[in-house]
């Protein structure tokens, strides 16, 4: 069970705690890189809350279409469970499952994690008020973090869920790491829920990740804002430009922030200085486009058999769900 909640909050919340050594490692390498956990402070969640309604970025109304559609489905197939989601931000899409899973069972208790606290906050306040009879207690962290605890923290059957495709924010490496942890925080019987974003034509792909309105360079660009404050830094936004390309090779989107002039970085709390050449550039995200079948081979490697798959009419789109 979740216990010493973060009183900052209210009690239905606990936090996780995070260091910066990632950011350390990452500008200190070449080239560098930042992690996309960094995206996602109060601003940029709202942000991405935006990016999600652009008429050119399909995978969150795609995959929102399939829960919909099949969300019922799902929950006569798992039946009543502790459904976990990582990254869960404004559960929007969720609420698809939610209201599937009140049809079948009197209670019901669900766990979002997400490493911004005000959204998650004003989410499960909402949540509370709209699903009564769920008994909803966010957690503030990271995937990692959440798992580790998880895997301590076990209570009932579960369905582990990790929708809009943000298993393609890993490299190879990380995603068989990741998917082991998955792995381990499951016993049998559990579910596990997985969103894919899959190939398709690379305008389309390039389109979503560079926006007409510039929503998606406002959101990456804010990245260095939240270093800012986070670890006292004075980052100049001004000095950096967003762009997205497709990767064909590697099937994946690579999201930058391109340095216009040579200058230096303080990060105080980190203790950390960094030198950006003219020209230089900071790897802020991939966004790995996957194949269906590949990925439940992946899974299945894992000891995670695939129930059921379902898409969306043109096949953009792909919902997993498997069990241990």
């Amino acid at each position: 069970m979740i216990t010493q909640p973060l009183t900052v909050l209210d009690h239905h919340y606990q936090e996780l705690k995070d260091d910066g050594k990632d950011v350390i490692k990452g500008l200190s390498q070449n080239p560098k890189t930042l992690s996309p956990k960094y995206f996602y402070d109060d601003p940029g969640s709202l942000l991405f809350e935006k990016i999600c309604e652009l008429p050119e970025y399909y995978p969150t109304r795609t995959e929102a279409w399939i829960l919909n559609q099949y969300a019922d489905e799902i929950a006569a197939i798992t039946n009543c469970c502790e459904l976990i989601e990582l990254g869960s931000g404004s559960s929007t899409k969720t609420q698809a499952l939610l209201t599937a899973y009140q049809k079948i069972a009197d209670s019901c208790r669900y766990l979002p994690i997400d490493v911004s606290g005000g959204i998650l906050k004003t989410s499960v306040l909402q949540l509370q008020e709209k699903y009564p009879d769920i008994a909803i207690h966010g957690l503030l962290g990271t995937y990692e973090q959440a798992l580790v605890h998880l895997e301590s923290n076990y209570l009932q059957s579960r369905m582990l869920f990790f929708l809009g495709s943000s298993l393609g924010n890993f490299n190879q490496e990380e995603c068989d790491g990741f998917l082991t942890q998955i792995s381990r925080t499951l016993q049998t019987g559990d579910y596990f829920l997985l969103g894919i974003d899959l190939q398709k034509p690379k305008d389309i792909l390039e389109a979503a990740y560079n926006d007409s309105q510039g929503v998606t360079a406002a959101f990456n660009l804010n990245m260095l804002s939240h270093l800012n404050w986070r670890f006292q830094g004075d980052f100049d936004i001004n000095l950096f430009k967003h762009q997205a390309i497709y990767n064909e090779v590697d099937n994946q989107i690579e999201m930058y922030l391109h340095c216009q002039n040579s200058h230096s970085v303080t990060l105080e709390a980190l203790d950390l200085k960094v030198y950006f050449e003219a020209g230089e550039s900071i790897l802020t995200e991939i966004s790995r486009k996957f194949d269906l079948t590949t990925m439940e081979k992946q899974l299945q490697s894992k000891g995670l058999n695939t129930v059921k798959t379902w898409t969306d009419e043109k096949g953009w789109f792909g919902l997993i769900l498997c069990q241990v």
